[in-house]
C-alpha cells in the first residue's frame, strides 16, 4: 500500500482534540506533519500574519511503525493559512509536497455562511491553491470532548474515495458531520452551500466597571428550504460534502453584465 505524505492543520488549536482525532487517523494512510496554530484562530478564514513574528516550535516526532506513518507534529504561532503555507515549506524545503491536505476536525459546524469565515475552509483553500487536494472537516458540536466515532467512521469512507479518484484542481472540500451517533447518522450526501445569514450577532452587556461591550452571539437564519442544502441535510441526520472553488468568479454574472452593461 502507498504511504501517502499528509498535512494536518486545524483552526481550533494544536491542544483541540479534533486535530489530535485527524492526526490519527491519517496516519493508517501515511506520514502525517501537523502543523496547527499554538492558540485558537477560529473565524480567521483565509487570514495571513504580516506583521506578527512568528514561531515553529517542534512538539513530538514518533517513527513509522508496521501499521501506522510517522507522526510530527509541530504548533506554529500564526493563523491556519499561515499553518499551511509554514507546512508547505517544510516539505518543499525537504524536495517533495503533501498528496493531501487535511484541516480539522473542527469542533462546530462549517456548514452553510459559516464557510465564508471558517478557518477550517481556510486553510483547506489555501492547500487547494497549491495544489494540493485539500479537504476540511468538522463535527457539528463544539463540545471539547465530543464523541467522534461517526466522524472517524464516515471520514473513513471518504478518505478511500478522495484518494482513489482525486479531486479537481482548484476544489477542496467541506465536509460537515452531524453530532449524533454512528448507528444515528443516515450516510454521505453531496450538498450546496446553503443560503442564510447570521441575525442578532451583538449581545450588550456591561462590565463590572459599569462600561458597555458586546459579546458575539448571533442566530443563524435559515434562508434555504432546499433538501441538498448542507445544513439542512446535517439537521436531517446526513453527513454533507460540498466541493468550494478557489475561484470565486461567477462566470453566468459576467455573460449578463457584458450584456446590460457597457463601457
Amino acid at each position: 500500500m502507498k504511504l501517502f505524505e499528509i498535512l494536518v492543520t486545524n483552526d481550533d488549536g494544536l491542544n483541540a482534540r479534533g486535530v489530535k482525532e485527524a492526526a490519527a487517523l491519517m496516519r493508517t494512510y501515511g506520514n502525517v506533519t501537523v502543523v496547527a496554530p499554538s492558540e485558537p484562530q477560529s473565524g480567521k478564514s483565509a487570514a495571513i500574519s504580516l506583521e506578527n513574528t512568528l514561531r515553529l516550535n517542534l512538539v513530538e516526532s514518533l517513527s513509522a511503525s508496521e501499521e501506522l506513518g510517522s507522526l510530527r507534529i509541530y504548533g506554529f504561532t500564526g493563523t491556519p493559512v499561515d499553518c499551511v503555507k509554514m507546512g508547505v515549506n517544510l516539505f518543499i524545503g525537504e524536495g517533495r509536497m503533501p498528496d493531501l491536505l487535511v484541516s480539522g476536525i473542527n469542533h462546530g459546524s462549517n456548514a452553510s455562511v459559516a464557510s465564508v469565515y471558517s478557518g477550517t475552509l481556510g486553510a483547506a483553500a489555501e492547500g487547494a491553491i497549491y495544489a494540493i487536494p485539500s479537504i476540511g472537516l468538522s463535527l457539528c458540536s463544539h463540545n471539547p470532548d465530543p464523541d467522534f466515532t461517526g466522524v472517524i467512521h464516515y471520514s473513513r469512507i471518504i478518505m478511500d474515495k478522495l484518494l482513489e479518484t482525486g479531486i479537481s484542481r482548484g476544489i477542496y472540500l467541506n465536509v460537515n458531520f452531524p453530532n449524533l451517533p454512528l448507528e444515528e447518522i443516515k450516510g454521505i450526501k453531496l450538498a450546496h452551500q446553503g443560503h442564510g445569514r447570521w441575525i442578532r450577532e451583538f449581545d450588550k452587556r456591561t462590565d463590572p466597571r459599569g462600561r458597555e461591550y458586546y459579546w458575539i452571539i448571533g442566530r443563524f437564519l435559515n434562508l434555504d428550504d432546499a433538501q441538498d442544502a448542507d445544513h439542512n441535510l446535517i439537521d436531517n441526520g446526513y453527513v454533507s460534502i460540498v466541493p468550494h472553488r478557489v475561484d470565486n468568479t461567477d462566470y453566468q454574472e459576467i455573460e449578463r453584465l457584458r450584456d446590460i452593461w457597457s463601457f
